[in-house]
């Protein structure tokens, strides 16, 4: 974590200044950074046994905006729901936004670490479950503040408006276009430069990785009702078991990728989750199937979508289904575009990576199919 974050910090610092007329000392910024690493670790530690989850951000949002603000940032809370902007005017220069996100995931902890969550939260179905940092936004946002604080301590060094944009609802969606829709572009200066990053556990401690063009895929979850005829157990002749569409279903979705999208486009369907019946000898009416999409291009998803439908009719028309119960391919809210680096910025972005952090703690790596 130290050395990650020692890395970050500095690459943020830099990109953001390096537009500047003034040359930054690396050598002050490494010493005021190492100086200083034992409050971000603390932060780190803090928001890893706090989590909170989307849209429950409140906690977090407060501890975010009482940081910019003691760095003499002007602040705007709730924005968005949970989220932060803060705005630091420093004369004529490019605007740079950076950016990190909040949430944690509905997981329990079992990493054995003295510092593992133990919170336990009512979510919004009234379950309650475990909570934790399972995708590195509690280093995102030590890695964030700490380079708000480098960033405030060298003003002299760099010209322009920084914007700190603290996000709700990133493992959800949803709070991207919750701020936006809020007037993020509109009330706020609108970047020239905007600026994120993620952990990444397969790479070496302090090295940096990147891609120009698209490199997250886009995430969309769908829900499909599958229903059926229920009934006894012991007269399955009676009944259209949704259990049984449901197992053909699975199998059949495996088709959708491997031989109707080309191999030149990726593309992944996962069925995540299935439910349906009460009890051993009980043939239900209903099973509910959840799934996760991924995808870089849109007609790739709507391809996907189409044969979802398509695939889930056909099953249902061969076993004898009236049409009233054909499956449902419910498409949720939560959905995300692809991620997409600037190849321009990108270049000037590893130019400057590399000048400072060395040629071999830079690597290009490949797209990934998380979102």
């Amino acid at each position: 974590m130290k050395k990650d974050s020692f890395v970050l910090i500095l690459f943020l610092v830099l990109i953001a200044s390096a537009y500047s007329q003034k040359s930054v000392s690396v050598k002050n910024l490494k010493d005021f950074i190492a100086k200083n690493m034992e409050s971000y670790e603390s932060l780190y530690l803090d928001l890893h046994q706090n989590p909170e989850l989307s849209f429950h951000e409140n906690r977090t949002s407060e501890i975010m905006a009482s940081n910019l603000k003691h760095l003499g940032f002007e602040i705007t809370r709730n924005f968005g729901g949970n989220g932060v902007v803060g705005i630091l005017h420093n004369g004529k220069g490019p605007v740079i936004m950076l950016r990190t996100d909040m949430d944690a995931l509905p997981i329990i902890e079992k990493t054995g670490l003295p510092y593992a969550s133990k919170v336990v939260f009512q979510n919004d179905a009234g379950k309650s479950v475990g909570v934790m940092h399972a995708c590195g936004h509690d280093a995102h946002m030590s890695v964030w503040t700490g380079t708000a604080t480098v960033l405030t301590k060298f003003k002299h060094n760099w010209k322009g408006t920084l914007i700190m944009i603290a996000q709700p609802a990133e493992e959800m969606s949803g709070g991207a276009n919750a701020m936006i829709e809020d007037g993020l572009f509109r009330k706020f200066p609108v970047p020239d430069y905007a600026l994120a990053l993620h952990v990444d556990p397969e790479l070496e401690s302090g090295v940096v990785g990147y891609f120009p063009g698209s490199s997250f895929a886009g995430v969309s979850s769908v829900d499909i009702h599958i229903y059926g005829i229920g009934g006894h157990g012991a007269y399955p002749h009676r009944t259209i078991d949704p259990i049984v569409l449901a197992a053909r279903t699975v199998l059949d979705i495996q088709t959708i990728v491997s031989r109707e999208i080309s191999p030149l486009n990726p593309a992944v369907i996962t069925v995540g989750s299935i439910h349906g019946g009460t009890k051993h000898n009980i043939i239900p009416d209903e099973v509910i199937m959840q799934l996760t999409l991924r995808f870089y291009k849109e007609e790739i998803y709507d391809q996907m979508i189409e044969a979802l439908k398509r695939i889930t009719r056909g099953i249902a028309a061969s076993a004898g289904l009236p049409e009233e119960k054909y499956p449902k391919v419910m498409v949720t809210d939560q959905y995300t575009s692809p991620v997409y680096n600037d190849p321009d910025l990108t270049r000037k972005v590893v130019g400057y990576m590399k000048e400072t952090l060395g040629d071999e703690q830079i690597i290009k790596i490949d797209p990934l199919m998380a979102g």
